[in-house]
């Protein structure tokens, strides 16, 4: 009985020091299952290699799944949804695991990523991809082997604002 009660409190106090101080539990990411599908294409993330990117709003449930880093950014970017609303947004750090499959686990805070732009990485759709990184010798590793430029999170985002409202597509992300 001791032991149940001790179990129990654990349990109690792990959830508690998961409060994001509006008295629900923080946000975390989850990994993608059999259902989940890209927001914009309805495509099985599975089908799709390269870095992927996932968005909770707040008092949701279901998450929004993007096939690619470069369609979560540009759904941010577009004004759909404000910083405010969000209450997870994460990307695969992609110095784990293969660009064929990201690592189970990989996932970072979008906002505390580097980003490699311009590399000749292509997005699962066509057009360049944005390659997230958690560590900034993994982003020049890669940069070593697929080109490109390291920028954080408000560069990017500006990026994909320009490239959106640019003439020429995926312009401002060369």
């Amino acid at each position: 009985m001791k032991r149940i009660a001790a179990v129990a409190l654990s349990l109690a106090l792990a959830v508690a020091g998961c409060d994001n101080g509006t008295g629900g539990v923080a946000a975390a990411p989850t990994e993608p299952d059999s259902h989940s599908a890209g927001y914009y294409c309805g495509m099985s993330l599975a089908e799709h290699a390269g870095p992927k990117g996932q968005l909770l709003l707040k008092g949701a449930v279901a998450r929004f799944w993007f096939t690619s880093v470069r369609d979560a950014l540009t759904y941010v970017g577009q004004d759909l949804v404000s910083e405010g609303e969000i209450d997870g947004f994460w990307v695969n750090d992609m110095g784990m695991g293969t660009w064929e499959r990201p690592a189970a686990g990989s996932w970072i805070a979008a906002d505390g990523a580097l980003y490699v732009i311009g590399s000749n990485k292509t997005a699962t759709m066509g057009g360049l991809e944005i390659v997230p990184f958690k560590e900034r010798a993994k982003a020049e590793a890669f940069i070593h082997e697929f080109g490109g430029r390291i920028i954080d999170y408000a560069a990017v985002r500006e990026e994909v604002v320009a490239a959106q409202t640019g003439a020429e597509n995926d312009g401002a992300l060369r």
